[in-house]
């Protein structure tokens, strides 16, 4: 079935039974969300007789069964931002709830996620990359398979970076660690920079790795 580029740039993403379509608003954080969102994100689903609500590995709360042309109404009773779930792009950054929230968070994982939300989301890139920022070792936002992965402990953040799930899984390879709250914005600049500068298109940041060697993909970005 030939896909609407038109439609894939609203943030529609076409379903199973090839008629209606799945939308998903951008959610900074996830679900740390003013509950006003949440009856907005249901009465939107209920006008449009959406057939589901489903909650995305990413954070996100996809309304699922939207009619074609129904999309651009729904989008402004929404009035919320697009989330990146498709193309080659940076896509939301996964938080756990961390120092806001958890007894266990070694770091402010919320703070720094946000920040890099608020950088990167939509990013336009050689392939698809996400972001996983964790506040403690139990590493709930699932960092060691993001394409950076940053983990919290009471020293600072582990930098991992080359994970990814998906049909080619892989664990991520430590870069760094002991990285202060401060200084993990500008090594991720880093990190995207040179995977801007250096990966084939479709390539992610695993796939670039394997492909130049970890050696020298570390030595280059940590000079």
């Amino acid at each position: 079935m030939e896909v609407k580029t038109d439609l894939l740039e609203k943030g529609a993403i076409i379903q199973r039974d090839k008629e209606t379509y799945a939308i998903a608003p951008h959610i900074p954080g996830g679900i740390i969300l003013d509950p006003s969102i949440l009856r907005k994100i249901a009465d939107v689903a209920e006008k449009y007789a959406a057939k589901a609500l489903k909650v995305t590995s990413a954070q996100r709360i996809a309304i699922v069964g939207i009619p074609e042309d129904k999309i651009d109404s729904a989008w402004d009773d929404l009035g919320m931002d697009k989330g990146a779930a498709v193309g080659l792009c940076v896509r939301s950054i996964k938080i756990c709830p961390a120092a806001h929230f958890c007894k266990r968070a070694q770091q402010d994982g919320v703070t720094l996620g946000l920040a890099l939300d608020k950088i990167y989301h939509g990013m336009e890139l050689p392939g698809k990359l996400k972001i996983g920022v964790s506040g403690c070792t139990n590493s709930c936002a699932e960092s060691a398979l993001k394409d950076v992965g940053l983990i919290g402990t009471p020293k600072g953040y582990r930098v991992y970076i080359g994970g990814s799930a998906g049909s080619r899984p892989r664990i991520a390879d430590l870069l760094t660690e002991q990285v202060v709250q401060e200084d993990v914005l500008p090594l991720v600049a880093k990190i995207i920079d040179y995977y801007k500068a250096n990966a084939r298109k479709h390539e992610r940041i695993g796939m670039m790795i394997d492909r130049l060697g970890f050696d020298t993909v570390k030595e280059e970005i940590l000079r």
